[in-house]
C-alpha cells in the first residue's frame, strides 16, 4: 500500500475527513524516525500553515488514537504516529518504551519493546503508562 493510500485508510478508519492539513501532519509524523514537537512540524509544513489548525489537528489525532504523546525530560510535548496495529478507531492501544538520546536529544518509539508490568500497592490505579529510557541512540554511537 502506498503512503498516500495508508494515510487515507488511517483517516477513514478513525472517521476523519481527508483535509490537506491532516494528510500533511500524518505524513510528516510517519516519515520521521523520532517524535516531533509542534514546532518541528511547523518547520516541515508549508510556511502558510495556520498554527491553530495544526494544534487542533494534533489534538484530534491524539483523541482518536492516530498519534500519541511521547514523554520526555522537558516540558516540550512531542508526538509520534501510532503503529497501524496499535490504533483502533477510538484510541491508542499500544504501550511501548521510548528512548531519549542524550547526544542528539531526539526521542524514539521502541514499538517492539512493551512497557513492563508493574504491581501497584492496594488503592492505586494507573491511568497511563509511560516508560522512558535515556542513553545514546544508534545514529550517535561512536564509529567502531
Amino acid at each position: 500500500m502506498s503512503t498516500a493510500d495508508s494515510i487515507s485508510a488511517t483517516l477513514s478508519l478513525h472517521g476523519l475527513r481527508q483535509t490537506p492539513m491532516r494528510r500533511a501532519v500524518l505524513e510528516a509524523l510517519r516519515a520521521a524516525p523520532y517524535a516531533l514537537s509542534s514546532h518541528d512540524l511547523e518547520q516541515q509544513l508549508d510556511p502558510s500553515t495556520d498554527r491553530i489548525t495544526l494544534y487542533r489537528t494534533l489534538r484530534t489525532f491524539e483523541q482518536k488514537g492516530v498519534i500519541h504523546r511521547v514523554v520526555g525530560t522537558t516540558d516540550i510535548v512531542r508526538y509520534a504516529a501510532c503503529a497501524p496495529s496499535a490504533c483502533t478507531e477510538h484510541a491508542h492501544t499500544d504501550d511501548h518504551v521510548h528512548f531519549k538520546c542524550t547526544a542528539c536529544q531526539q526521542t524514539y518509539c521502541l514499538d517492539q519493546i512493551t512497557v513492563p508490568a508493574v504491581q501497584l500497592p492496594p488503592g492505586f490505579r494507573a491511568q497511563t503508562r509511560d516508560y522512558l529510557l535515556s542513553g545514546v541512540c544508534e545514529r550517535c554511537q561512536p564509529a567502531q
